[in-house]
């Protein structure tokens, strides 16, 4: 699948500028004030105790800060933060040589925490209750275990997946965060702030076109802002206008509601092949020429929050605000339905 201009996940050619772009405090954070408030009084009494911060865990979908919301910590804190994810630690000694590098107070931020192997996890425990690192020397009947100390240091883990956190490393946490989609008036505070350091002139009717297809998420809003700029600077006079962003998501195929093209292919694929449904996940996906995965965990969650997709135990089902939006007639209820192809 090709990378979608609406996609929550970070693209490689933009983290460079998107982290100049990220709030550097929590006074600089603009949404999800109960976070940041929580945030607040937890490092709030762990520098007055002189003490490492307890572990914590931040979940929620894609593109809303975590990453961003852990360098705001160590900032904070005034300790480093040593960024790695689940994936990139394959084996045991991958964790210890990371942890035998931390210093006092220190963060170590893990995206991803539930694609941590279970070998890995097994060393991560000790360390994170007992600040010690069990180390096995030798193999067989002459193999001995040597315990290592580790200073006091913090575990930030980042997940968007909390259920396929173990319960074991889930209890070790002792602050849980979720992070929610930002309301429509924080991602205009957002683009307007972003366009401010990129130095773009841009009018409250721009903004509010732009927030208004973020899908809720910061990255998404931050990427669409980059492209209506480039629009206003080839078609117009450089300055972001209602008219302006309109023409320039139009022209990348993102509707009003944020909708892009594989968005409304899905709904299409319900609604005019399977007479909206129920319809089973593998279906839709073959139908599209798409993976499972891809249309369980990127497109969903938002067709979800908006109220176009409906999860049955028969399947999945658009709901009359689909067809509404796809300006498609919607079916007499009173009319035999398709059968359902699971």
């Amino acid at each position: 699948m090709s990378e979608r201009i609406v996609s929550a996940r970070p693209q490689e050619n933009e983290i460079t500028l998107d982290r100049a772009l990220r709030p550097r405090t929590l006074a600089e954070l603009i949404g999800q004030d109960r976070v940041r408030e929580n945030l607040t009084i937890l490092i709030q009494a762990a520098k007055q105790r002189g003490e490492a911060l307890d572990h914590i865990l931040l979940y929620g979908p894609p593109g809303l800060g975590k990453t961003t919301l852990a360098r705001i910590v160590g900032h904070e804190m005034g300790v480093n933060v040593r960024v790695t994810s689940g994936p990139a630690i394959e084996r045991a000694g991958d964790l210890a040589a990371i942890l035998t590098n931390l210093r006092a107070g220190d963060i170590l931020f893990i995206d991803e925490i539930h694609r941590l192997g279970r070998a890995v996890e097994e060393i991560l425990y000790p360390a994170m209750e007992d600040y010690a690192l069990d180390i096995v020397i030798g193999k067989g009947p002459s193999a001995r275990s040597i315990r290592l100390k580790l200073p006091p240091f913090t575990v930030i883990g980042a997940t968007t997946r909390l259920a396929l956190v173990t319960a074991p490393l889930r209890a070790r946490f002792g602050v849980v965060l979720r992070l929610d989609f930002y309301p429509q008036e924080a991602l205009e505070q957002i683009v307007h702030r972003a366009a401010g350091l990129l130095q773009v002139s841009i009018d409250e009717a721009g903004a509010r076109e732009i927030a208004r297809r973020a899908r809720g998420t910061p990255r998404v809003a931050l990427r669409l802002l980059k492209r209506v700029r480039d629009y206003a600077q080839v078609h117009g006079d450089g300055r972001i206008t209602a008219e302006i962003a309109d023409r320039a998501l139009a022209l990348l195929e993102v509707d009003m509601m944020g909708l892009d093209e594989l968005d409304r292919r899905v709904l299409r694929t319900i609604i005019e092949k399977f007479g909206g449904g129920p319809v089973g996940l593998e279906t839709i996906a073959a139908s599209i020429s798409e993976e499972p995965d891809t249309v369980m965990d990127v497109v969903e969650p938002y067709l979800l929050q908006l109220g176009f997709l409906e999860r049955t135990p028969r399947g999945r089902v658009a709901t009359r605000r689909a067809y509404e939006h796809l300006q498609i007639p919607y079916p007499d209820e009173t009319l035999p339905q398709q059968p359902s192809l699971l």
